[in-house]
């Protein structure tokens, strides 16, 4: 079982490298740009992006059918807990069509950041967001400053400093 872990740890850091190659020469797009606002309305709430200027915005896509995204909520809530003083705030955006599955998911993951549905999947088709989870990092002016592609651990210190920093 070590053996396994640590080839999967291994496997997963090789990974990184080789992302981390792909953008050496280039930023991502949109990086310094202001983020695309929108304003996604479900059931429960309505939630406008630009409202919440002033915050460090960890804006992550996600859904309850996709397993990576299930991996890190748990990280996200505890982030979320651990940084809410520092005016870090997690908006997720859920792609569920199936609003019991989104509710029931909240409840069994103790989902503690703000969260809305976004049926029509308007909101990731505008930043070119089709594979998930992908989170984006907005600083308190509106301007986008990082992008993660697929699962976080996001209690990593690196990642904690960096957000408070922000």
């Amino acid at each position: 079982m070590l053996r396994t872990r640590l080839f999967a740890q291994l496997i997963t850091l090789g990974l990184l490298l080789a992302l981390a190659a792909c953008n050496r020469n280039s930023k991502p797009p949109r990086i310094g740009e202001p983020a695309p606002d929108f304003t996604v309305q479900d059931s429960d709430r309505k939630v406008t992006l630009s409202e919440l200027h002033g915050q460090v915005v960890v804006l992550n896509f996600w859904a309850t059918w996709c397993p990576p995204c299930v991996e890190e909520v748990p990280s996200l809530v505890r982030m979320q807990e651990q940084l809410k003083d520092k005016g870090v705030i997690v908006l997720g955006v859920s792609l569920d069509e199936d609003e019991n599955a989104y509710r029931k998911f909240l409840k069994d993951y103790n989902v503690n950041f703000l969260t809305v549905r976004d049926v029509n999947q308007k909101s990731n088709a505008l930043y070119g967001t089709f594979k998930f989870p992908e989170t984006y990092i907005i600083d308190r002016n509106g301007a986008m400053r990082r992008k993660f592609i697929g699962e976080v651990n996001w209690t990593q210190p690196e990642i904690v400093d960096y957000l408070s920093k922000l």
